[in-house]
């Protein structure tokens, strides 16, 4: 769980949000933060990315609102900025950057899935079944509070673990009901 509060969820409605956020670099940095709070420093060093990248990525996501300093510290003559999140999960319609945004989750998850040792504890499992939309809106609804309740644990444990999920409609033919065969 992170050091620092923030709330549950935040609504992204301004594109510049969405321009913000699904940039790759600021996704990991989004990602990162929900450990805990950190410095530009401490980012460069675990992207591997020089300070003034990081910076850069920073400041547009602190003026899209999805992060902003949570405290300082004084660390000889300077005053080192910690970074947080503004909420632990951003919600999006599909609008602007975020059309395609849900492949590009899962395809980034795939590579990562593709790299993980065969004796790790991994699942991955998939149901396709006919409801209505207000019913996966519910389910949605309910995935999103697992994931909230996922990414809250207090941190513990050398290996980072991923919980993705998808929930679409497919173009896959139903087997018609009884009444309909």
């Amino acid at each position: 769980m992170a050091d620092y509060s923030m709330p549950d969820e935040l609504r992204l409605t301004d594109p510049a949000q969405y321009r913000a956020l699904f940039e790759p670099t600021r996704q990991q940095i989004v990602s990162l933060l929900l450990e805990r709070a950190a410095t530009t420093s401490e980012l460069a060093q675990v992207l591997g990315k020089p300070k003034g990248t990081i910076g850069h990525h920073l400041k547009v996501l602190g003026e899209a609102g999805l992060v902003h300093v949570v405290r300082t510290k004084k660390v000889r003559a300077l005053e080192a900025k910690y970074y947080g999140r503004t909420a632990r999960v951003f919600f999006y319609d599909r609008a602007h950057a975020a059309v395609g945004q849900e492949a590009r989750t899962l395809s980034s998850a795939l590579d990562d899935l593709r790299r993980v040792p065969d004796d790790a504890v991994t699942t991955a499992n998939r149901r396709d079944i006919r409801i209505s939309a207000e019913r996966a809106h519910e389910w949605m609804h309910r995935m999103n509070e697992l994931l909230v309740e996922f990414g809250t644990q207090d941190a513990a444990g050398e290996v980072t673990y991923s919980l993705v999920f998808a929930l679409f409609p497919t173009d896959r033919a139903p087997l018609p009901s009884e009444t309909e065969s």
